[in-house]
């Protein structure tokens, strides 16, 4: 795993210097401590092409071919150059095929593996490839430089273009490094981030500054970008044709095929292991194919709800892992000014706090880890499933008895916490009028769209033109003509999973420059798994029915019986004990109310009830702690430690 970074010009004012190339890659350092390289080149013009000038610059995590693996990496004539983000599962069984036509490779790595297949098969060639990527590949005869991440967004990457130059980088810290790049932050972005808990891909938290979408390649050739993408599975197709016990066999080839890819490696390797239905599977197939134990990791909080511990040993013991574990403190809250750095743009999933310790646990061990990421958006995993398909079911009874259901009964109903049983009804029936998916957004929703109306100011809502919602809802129409479980459970496959849960372990643990490896992400187990009907996975209020079935020999019977344990932390605990003052001094203080985003009440509103049990806010506040913190490091220019001294004084 590494970090890239570089551009093209056609001006010389928008050149790349040596120096700015240098601090580009150095900030993504914690991408690849092992290696750098640059590659810096102005070229003339000539009868076909103007002049111009490219930059490409990385960072290198050695994971394959420790020795030979360095980039920037060119072909035999260096007419094609690459810096890449990832891993190819399938490089061995393609340089075999290209070495067979003819090419000649000079190192072990997946990276070489590329530049020959562009040279095979033109921009078609990543429809050949199984893996995970952020890549740059520059082809000079024809000026023209490719962009692309993988099919699912495993692998991040972002660019900024005007006029003069395209700037890429694996992480926007690496593009604030160039001088006249704008951060001029985007009202859009920030609306969509108090909806979602991150801002959705293609946009970021800056105006003019774009994320690459998953499967998507850009192809910039003098002065102009196109993006298509290469990769656009039908899901639309149900898998009708095949028994029961054909399914579950498919599903156990296809997995294992996958797990086995994931264990290509010349460094140590092991596995995340929570104790869930996905990430024992997982470990299970690992310890099926290693010949040694495998090395599995968890983490645990002192408050039982959160705590998965118990069940991370069972499956550690039924496999005979070699396991640790970790647990956290509220004094967690001290990895928030790291946390704002590290990811860049504001990101209110509060998992990325277990998941950084986590990551850095493990490093101490292995470079590579396997995760159960995926299996919950692929086999119904979420809880707010069942409820999709029983709000459905509402709709088709009697009017007489869906009356029970009408929200103004419910709405004087105590809910002194919104885990509880009278919070979820509310939350549930307002949202019941709604069509299905804009009840969906309301139910996963931070702040849904009456909350952000009543959280900001009147100047700053005069700035919101476009509707965040959109994003969901558009990718949920690729999917309505199937049944209401699989079309949210797939729209939740290219929104949530990569926007959010996929950038949060990405991230978190890049950071400790550690290499994650989902297998449930495998696009060949991935266009599989889509096809099947929901019916299959969902069974009553419990998910991932056929993928149990399929792995039951694998699967210890309490694990198989558990609940769904979201992978949080007790925030409500911490916001309404330990945490409580730091709250109401960074998010009342006269410095976050100047940025006019807010209106002072709304947020005193929102403390007061959390802080009186009326209703469990925290990962509303979280949200708006992490955004004035980056507000802080991002636009004030404040750094970690002066972040943590802050935050150290109020605690």
């Amino acid at each position: 795993m590494c970090g890239i970074a570089g551009g093209v010009w056609y001006e010389p004012t928008a050149a790349i210097s040596a120096a700015t190339l240098q601090r580009m890659t150095e900030v993504l350092q914690h991408r690849g401590p092992d290696d750098q390289g640059f590659y810096l080149k102005e070229i003339a013009a000539d009868g076909h092409a103007p002049a111009c000038g490219v930059a490409l610059g990385h960072r290198r995590l050695s994971i394959i071919d420790l020795a030979g693996g360095h980039q920037p990496m060119s072909n035999e004539d260096e007419t094609l150059w690459i810096v890449f983000n990832g891993e190819i599962y399938n490089f061995r069984a393609l340089r075999q095929e290209l070495e067979a036509a003819g090419h000649r490779f000079r190192s072990r790595s997946d990276t070489e593996v590329l530049l020959h297949l562009y040279e095979e098969k033109g921009l078609h060639f990543l429809e050949f490839v199984n893996g995970m990527f952020g890549l740059a590949l520059w082809d000079e005869p024809k000026r023209r430089l490719i962009l692309a991440r993988d099919r699912l967004g495993e692998k991040p990457l972002v660019y900024y273009a005007d006029s003069q130059r395209l700037l890429f980088a694996s992480e926007l810290k690496a593009l604030m490094e160039v001088p006249g790049v704008p951060r001029e932050i985007d009202p859009f972005a920030v609306d969509a981030y108090f909806l979602y808990q991150y801002v959705p891909h293609p946009w970021t938290i800056y105006r003019g500054i774009k994320k690459i979408p998953p499967a998507t390649m850009a192809i910039y050739e003098p002065k102009n970008l196109t993006l298509h993408r290469y990769w656009d599975p039908d899901f639309s197709r149900v898998e009708n044709g095949m028994a029961l016990e054909e399914i579950k066999e498919e599903l156990r080839s296809r997995l294992e095929k996958a797990v086995t890819m994931r264990l290509e490696a010349d460094v140590p390797l092991g596995a995340f292991l929570s104790g869930g239905i996905d990430s024992t599977i997982v470990v299970g197939l690992m310890q099926k194919n290693s010949r040694e134990k495998v090395r599995t990791f968890s983490i645990g909080f002192p408050v039982a709800e959160y705590d998965e511990t118990h069940y991370a040993r069972i499956a550690a013991e039924a496999f005979g892992t070699e396991h640790r574990e970790h647990r956290v403190n509220p004094d967690a809250i001290g990895v928030l000014p790291s946390l704002v750095w590290h990811y860049d743009e504001p990101f209110a999933d509060s998992s990325a706090i277990p998941t950084w310790y986590v990551a850095e646990k493990t490093r101490q061990h292995v470079t590579v880890a396997l995760t159960g990421d995926g299996g919950d958006e692929l086999f119904c995993g979420y809880t707010r499933y069942w409820a999709t398909a029983f709000a459905e079911g509402i709709a088709s009874l009697p009017r007489w008895i869906r009356w029970i259901f009408n929200e103004r009964l419910w709405r004087w109903a105590p809910r002194t916490r919104q885990r509880s049983f009278f919070g979820r009804v509310h939350r549930f029936t307002e949202s019941l009028p709604l069509a299905t998916p804009q009840r969906y957004i309301d139910w996963i929703a931070i702040f849904n769209r009456a909350r952000r109306l009543a959280l900001y100011t009147p100047e700053f809502q005069e700035q919101l033109t476009a509707v965040p919602e959109d994003f969901f809802l558009e990718i949920y129409s690729r999917f309505a003509s199937r049944d209401i479980v699989s079309a949210i459970s797939l729209a939740d496959l290219f929104s949530y999973l990569p926007c959010d849960l996929l950038v949060k372990v990405d991230i978190a643990a890049m950071a400790h420059s550690l290499e994650t490896r989902p297998p449930f992400l495998d696009h060949e187990f991935v266009e599989f798994a889509g096809r099947l009907s929901g019916r299959l996975k969902l069974r009553g209020r419990k998910g991932k029915h056929v993928l149990i079935a399929a792995f039951r020999d694998l699967i210890p019977p309490p694990i198989q019986k558990r609940g769904k344990m979201g992978f949080g932390v007790p925030l409500d605990h911490w916001f309404r004990g330990p945490l409580s003052e730091l709250t109401r001094h960074i998010l009342l203080d006269p410095r976050t109310l100047a940025r006019g985003y807010f209106r002072r009440e709304a947020l005193e509103q929102l403390l007061s009830e959390h802080n009186n049990g009326l209703w469990n806010h925290s990962h509303r506040i979280w949200a708006l702690l992490f955004f004035e913190l980056w507000q802080r490091k991002w636009t004030d220019g404040e750094d970690v430690a002066d972040l943590k001294r802050c935050l150290a004084s109020v605690v």
